[in-house]
């Protein structure tokens, strides 16, 4: 499906960074993800996740295609004192319904608008917010994927209570930034990727089952034909149980603020 809204323009040259490709590679070299490698040459856009311009207002010149993201991206020119030639330019996180020459700023305290962003304690309750600090000054960490939003429910003492995309209720402190909106192209949860070459682009290889493995190489494997698993539960290929199993740690620094984990599907 073609994107009619975004802007048809090169990539700014000045926010893009090329580094060599890791296919699930750590940095030993050890695969820790499987399934990844080839896909097309692509470049890195350097996003401002922050609030590095406080205070100065924006104007949104570009929407762009991201190719490292499901969400699009937004081309900003900050109106300080210099010549227009000469102006500061800063990709962000495109929210839904944002448009070219919208401007948008970034402050502790601003109009409740589609893109602005301020602290989380002048944010009203029932308003949706995206690209959300967990710690103060360390940039946006949650609700960055396409169609994402959380929802301010109460201003509690020095902390927000948030509705998170996963239906989990958590505290952050008020002084952290958050972005007014819901994160762009919440369709892509529908996209069809429609053939297997398409799915090579994207950098994913074939993943084989396990049942159809041999007992040395899967939990599951061996067998003659269509055989079970015969197993009492789903493993990985290290042994460890698979899905529907708890991978967050016990003991995170952060589960204090949880106040309702997310239902289970």
């Amino acid at each position: 499906m073609k994107k009619t809204f975004l802007t048809k323009k090169e990539p700014e040259r000045r926010l893009l960074l090329a580094f060599k490709k890791k296919a699930g590679r750590q940095v030993s070299g050890r695969i820790t993800i499987r399934h990844r490698g080839g896909g097309v040459k692509r470049l890195y856009r350097l996003l401002d996740f922050g609030q590095e311009k406080l205070g100065m207002p924006g104007i949104v010149i570009a929407l762009e295609y991201d190719p490292y993201r499901t969400a699009f991206i937004a081309l900003v020119e900050y109106q300080d004192a210099k010549p227009p030639a000469t102006r500061e330019k800063r990709y962000i996180l495109a929210p839904k319904d944002l448009k070219v020459g919208d401007e948008i700023t970034c402050a502790e305290k601003a109009e409740i608008k589609i893109g602005n962003r301020m602290k989380l304690k002048n944010i009203p309750v029932g308003t949706q917010v995206y690209n959300i600090e967990l710690e103060p000054g360390k940039g946006g960490k949650l609700s960055r994927g396409a169609g994402t939003s959380a929802k301010v429910l109460a201003q509690e003492e020095s902390f927000t209570h948030l509705e998170m995309p996963s239906g989990e209720i958590r505290k952050v402190s008020q002084k952290c930034f958050a972005s007014i909106g819901q994160v762009s192209h919440p369709e892509k949860r529908f996209e069809i990727i429609g053939k297997a070459g398409r799915r090579r682009l994207k950098g994913w290889r074939p993943a084989v089952r396990g049942t159809a493995m041999n007992p040395p190489d899967h939990p599951h494997g061996g067998g003659g034909g269509k055989t079970p698993i015969g197993l009492r539960y789903p493993k990985t290929p290290w042994g460890k149980p698979a899905r529907g199993v708890r991978t967050r740690k016990r003991k995170k620094w952060t589960a204090k603020y949880i106040i309702k984990r997310r239902q289970k599907k």
